[in-house]
């Protein structure tokens, strides 16, 4: 049988279990140019709430009744006429959040349990690495000796970001939540400073982690921390908008950033940015951030969590910061 987590209703402001419903189908039968797909683990990113919206987005919403959008990694048992894939391989894709997904093979690709562990394929050699990397490297364009802030530093894609910027020779400083998440960054990761929202000043710390201001600010939660950053520009600098977590369970209008006259000020950018703009160039990512991980300057970490029936509470860490690193479902069942 075939467990499935099926999107049935809208929510306003926050997701909670009545956005979703588990049903238990037949595992179904495929025909000629598909496989099946016994799926082990399954990502949560912030982006799934915006999925669940209606109206124009960079992808479109979910229909109500569908299994819930997700990536995703696990073993191939059946093919028929599907070229590249055997049963046995070990792929990655989009099977959404279910035990077993039919697939014709397309935007799926083979990944290798002996070189990182599953998980790794959806987090930092999956999107969430690949968001990371473009992100940083091709709408950031970080140069050696950049001075770069990162918000959400401790997250999936936060972390990967500044370590990259560390990689290239910058100057990082990651804002998270709690003395621990800042111990991570700094012990862990190697950023140059961290910053705790939760209990420190972040515009004082600003003005003392970087008193001659940013080249780059990478934002992954929106106001008020984009404002402190607009606050900081240097000229030329570079804001990258990869997300707005504070703003995604809004009842009300969403917030804008109210100090963005400094971009005029200091003939600053600020862009945003879809990984799916790169997919011609992800293989390449994968292999650089591969070899940066075989060299041990590149780390990875997955908060994983069991159960399938456990998705709603294991979603909602997403927003309340109860998590470190990636947030990984394993929905196989021993």
């Amino acid at each position: 049988m075939n467990k499935q987590l099926l999107f049935v209703k809208r929510p306003v402001g926050a997701a909670d279990a009545s956005t979703w419903s588990l049903e238990t189908n037949p595992i179904p039968e495929i025909t000629d140019g598909q496989m099946l797909i016994r799926q082990h683990y399954v990502s949560l990113d912030p982006a799934m709430r915006g999925w669940m919206n209606e109206g124009k987005s960079y992808i479109e919403p979910m229909e109500l009744g569908s299994v819930m959008r997700a990536g995703s990694v696990g073993e191939v048992v059946a093919v028929k006429g599907v070229p590249g894939f055997k049963v046995g391989d070990f792929v990655a894709g989009g099977g959404g959040v279910q035990q077993y997904a039919v697939t014709d093979g397309k935007g799926w690709y083979p990944v290798d349990p002996s070189f990182a562990p599953l998980p790794t394929y959806i987090g930092t050699l999956g999107m969430t690495g690949m968001t990371a990397y473009f992100g940083i490297l091709e709408v950031g364009k970080i140069k050696e000796g950049d001075v770069v802030l990162v918000s959400g530093a401790a997250g999936a894609v936060g972390s990967v970001v500044g370590q990259i910027a560390k990689i290239k020779g910058c100057t990082v400083i990651g804002i998270a939540g709690g003395a621990d998440k800042c111990a991570y960054l700094t012990d862990e990761l190697g950023f140059d400073h961290a910053i705790d929202y939760k209990n420190e000043d972040v515009r004082q710390r600003l003005k003392e982690t970087c008193p001659k201001g940013l080249d780059v600010y990478f934002d992954n939660v929106g106001v008020p921390i984009l404002d402190y950053a607009l606050g900081r520009l240097r000229k030329h600098a570079r804001i990258v908008i990869c997300g707005a977590i504070s703003q995604y369970n809004n009842k009300t209008a969403v917030k804008g950033p109210s100090n963005y006259l400094s971009l005029l000020v200091n003939r600053a950018t600020m862009q945003g940015m879809v990984v799916f703009d790169w997919a011609d160039r992800y293989q390449e990512a994968a292999q650089v951030m591969g070899g940066w991980m075989a060299a041990g300057k590149l780390k990875s970490r997955e908060s994983v969590y069991e159960g399938i029936e456990n998705f709603p509470e294991t979603f909602n860490r997403l927003f309340s910061g109860d998590k470190m690193g990636k947030l990984v479902l394993k929905v196989l069942e021993a």
